[in-house]
């Protein structure tokens, strides 16, 4: 069985995303780029789109595409309660019928009981996943201490393990991989450069071994998402070639 290739639209930018009338008119180049699935980012949705999730669903269906879907929100609050709006989210992921829904860890969770939030993912009809993210969240130790506490609860389906971001917070993902590695449900793929504004996304070189030895240290069974830029003329051109790229590693 072939690896799974899922393709963020955000890897597409914001104001291109918009400029093509939205995530759902990307799909066509997906599709055709021969990637499994999409992930669906909340954030690049406007109001009018979020109550159109059924046409986008259809949509996604009718290109022969999984939904993946990730909303810019944490498990935890700043108390460290459980975020009051994840059944708005859990609605939303069900109408996708996406395979995955992914969240930040956010805040630390304090003494909240690994059973409380057992009951509250319970609701959702989507197994959830949580990603490392770019905040102290998203650290090793915040990821190591999540997934101690909490990995056991049967709707959390894993980790989205993003290669890029470790950068931001200034760790190995070497390490990373090397503790949390079975953890991981789902890889973020991305390359990370940085100049004087800080680091940013960018695509990986095929020649470059650093991407290829962090694949080889986590699961290979798992789908793998492109999350860096994907620009120019022929955006089916430019995403098949990391679509194949990340197939073939």
């Amino acid at each position: 069985m072939s690896t799974e290739i899922i393709v963020v639209t955000g890897a597409y930018g914001r104001q291109r995303v918009a400029a093509a009338g939205g995530q759902q008119a990307l799909l066509p180049v997906i599709e055709q780029s021969g990637a499994s699935g999409v992930e669906i980012r909340r954030e690049l949705f406007s109001a009018p789109e979020l109550s159109q999730l059924p046409a986008l669903s259809a949509a996604i269906k009718q290109h022969g595409l999984t939904a993946y879907y990730s909303v810019p929100e944490p498990l935890f609050t700043t108390a460290g309660t459980i975020n009051p709006n994840l059944p708005v989210f859990f609605a939303e992921a069900g109408t996708l019928n996406a395979r995955l829904l992914k969240f930040s860890a956010g805040y630390p969770a304090g003494n909240l009981p690994a059973e409380q939030l057992a009951e509250q993912l319970a609701a959702s009809p989507v197994p959830v996943t949580v990603e490392n993210d770019q905040t102290d969240g998203g650290t090793l130790a915040a990821m190591r201490e999540f997934f101690s506490r909490f990995g056991r609860v049967q709707a959390i389906a894993g980790m989205t393990f993003d290669t890029g971001n470790w950068y931001w917070t200034g760790e190995s993902p070497h390490q990373a991989c090397r503790e949390l590695s079975a953890c991981v449900s789902y890889i973020h793929l991305k390359a990370v450069r940085k100049d004087k504004h800080g680091f940013r996304a960018v695509p990986p070189d095929p020649d470059d071994e650093h991407w290829q030895t962090l694949l080889t240290a986590l699961p290979a069974n798992v789908p793998r998402g492109i999350e860096f830029p994907l620009t120019g003329d022929d955006l089916v051109a430019v995403t098949r070639q990391y679509v194949d790229l990340f197939r073939r590693a």
